[in-house]
């Protein structure tokens, strides 16, 4: 009889001391995003850039055990069907939007947000919109205002307006043998080893052309520099300068500063030798950060 109270007793401490994060996130069922859970441990929401697969994670998700993470698929992006999220329709805010209401719903409690490019801005947007779906929030190479590599100083989202509308219709537009030739040649500027490109381009082939144009078009006339001031998390931002931007490290890191002041917290990170996939390039780099920013050092 004793025996039997201890073992019960016991059972019901080892229930009441178990981890929080070991409890399995509530379903989460949406048109604009789908989320795969891996691992245990403090949460981390990892979310992709444009037209990428949450594959491009599955190697930090390998070398940083001992967290859970809540992997996001866009609709729409590397094969996933798109959903409500049309090409004609407001894209960021809708996504940013049901990232929060899966943080939400799975009950994770201020959870670290990483992004990389289109997925930063998401971060930022979850951060700046709902602060208590972000614990802490991690850029990879993204500004909070992509337009202002798209035109001279002073440049606004209103005044940059036409060169997005009119790179949103030129990538809409392209098709078949044409449109694999600018994917492989953009995507040379952006992963350093061919061998790595192949998951990528595949990604963005398998992306519609028209919401991949829709996506770029409001990252570059989507402005957040005024929105960050309401970001009080912790914010890293990692950075690289690619061969396609014609400004010097120095140049470039200048503007990194300017456009995250609003943000005094948020860590400027130059990752050097690297292109737009960082952890890609420099997984030992990228995972060193990733690693001490997860921990909080």
């Amino acid at each position: 009889m004793v025996v039997r109270f201890l073992s019960r007793l016991l059972a019901s401490l080892a229930l009441l001391w178990a981890p929080a994060t070991l409890a399995k996130p509530a379903e989460f069922k949406s048109d604009r995003i789908s989320v795969d859970v891996r691992g245990t441990g403090p949460d981390v929401v990892l979310i992709p850039g444009t037209a990428s697969s949450p594959e491009v994670w599955e190697s930090t998700v390998a070398a940083l055990p001992g967290y859970r993470y809540h992997l996001v698929h866009v609709a729409g992006f590397a094969g996933k069907p798109a959903g409500a999220n049309s090409a004609t329709g407001p894209l960021l805010t809708p996504v940013a939007d049901e990232i929060a209401r899966y943080v939400s719903t799975a009950g994770l409690k201020q959870p670290a947000l990483v992004g990389h490019s289109l997925g930063g801005t998401l971060a930022m947007l979850v951060a700046t919109r709902k602060p208590e779906s972000a614990g802490k929030v991690m850029v990879v190479d993204m500004l909070p205002f992509l337009g202002v590599l798209f035109g001279p100083p002073g440049t606004t989202a209103q005044s940059v307006e036409p060169v997005a509308a009119q790179l949103r219709a030129k990538t809409a537009a392209s098709s078949g043998d044409d449109r694999r030739k600018v994917v492989e040649a953009t995507m040379a500027t952006m992963v350093t080893s061919p061998e790595l490109r192949a998951a990528p381009i595949a990604h963005t082939l398998a992306t519609d052309p028209a919401l991949s144009g829709q996506a770029l078009y409001e990252l570059i006339t989507t402005d957040l520099r005024p929105a960050l001031k309401d970001l009080k998390a912790p914010l890293t931002v990692l950075w690289v300068r690619p061969p396609t931007v014609p400004l010097t490290e120095e140049q470039l890191g200048m503007v990194y500063k300017l456009s995250y002041a609003t943000a005094p917290q948020a860590q400027l990170k130059h990752i050097p030798n690297s292109l737009h996939f960082i952890m890609f390039d420099q997984p030992e780099a990228f995972r060193k950060e990733l690693g001490a920013f997860l921990k909080g050092s």
